[in-house]
């Protein structure tokens, strides 16, 4: 007679494919590091409240990012070094839309076509983006989250901004798990000894099979 496999939790190995290159084509569904230029005045309005969409531009509305620093750097344009700040970012991509020529069909309506971000690839020959660096546009500001600063001159300002992340991440993050919870993550008890487990969670060592064994000693 065959018998069922029992389960009892597990432990989590980190995916190490959450960086791109620029030419690389992202996976839908997936989540990547990317970066946001701003001014440092709207900096901590998007740290406590999320990004606030564009109404619009070479990719329609949305929030533009970039997995090229040196691009978002240059954010916004016309402004003193000194007065800007570049977000690291992770973001989910969901579905994903590539944009790679001058007036293609989607490119201004692609979230209404079920997509969830535009992806511009580097030396694509779009005539709007003159430096040729990738580009990406996200429709829903929730699929983004604020992790790190990458590049602030006002060594005060970086750290005053550091410690509100962390704060902002402490209130918001799974109890469990510690990540990002601003879509809810499914928690459901253990099959075996009922806790609570996310399935974020890197690692759950399941009590019940514990007991069991420390009692058949």
């Amino acid at each position: 007679m065959e018998r069922g496999v029992s389960f009892f939790g597990w432990k989590a190995f980190k995916d190490g494919t959450k960086s791109l290159s620029e030419n690389q084509e992202p996976e839908s569904g997936r989540g990547y590091t990317m970066f946001h230029g701003t001014h440092l005045t709207k900096a901590k309005t998007i740290i406590d409240k999320g990004f606030k969409p564009s109404k619009d531009g070479m990719l329609g509305p949305g929030v533009y990012v970039s997995r090229n620093i040196e691009k978002a750097k240059c954010y916004p344009h016309n402004t003193d070094k000194k007065d800007k700040v570049v977000f690291k970012l992770r973001v989910r991509v969901g579905k994903v839309k590539k944009i790679d020529c001058n007036n293609h069909p989607l490119q201004k309506s692609w979230h209404l076509n079920g997509y969830d971000c535009a992806w511009v690839p580097p030396d694509s020959n779009i005539s709007f983006i003159k430096s040729g660096r990738e580009e990406d546009c996200v429709w829903d500001p929730k699929r983004i989250s604020v992790v790190d600063v990458a590049c602030c001159v006002d060594d005060a300002k970086r750290w005053e901004l550091r410690r509100m992340i962390r704060k902002k991440t402490k209130t918001e993050g799974c109890d469990l798990c510690k990540l990002d919870a601003c879509d809810g993550h499914d928690i459901k008890p253990c099959w075996e000894c009922q806790e609570d487990i996310c399935p974020f969670q890197g690692e759950h060592m399941c009590k019940g099979r514990r007991f069991r064994e420390r009692d058949t000693m």
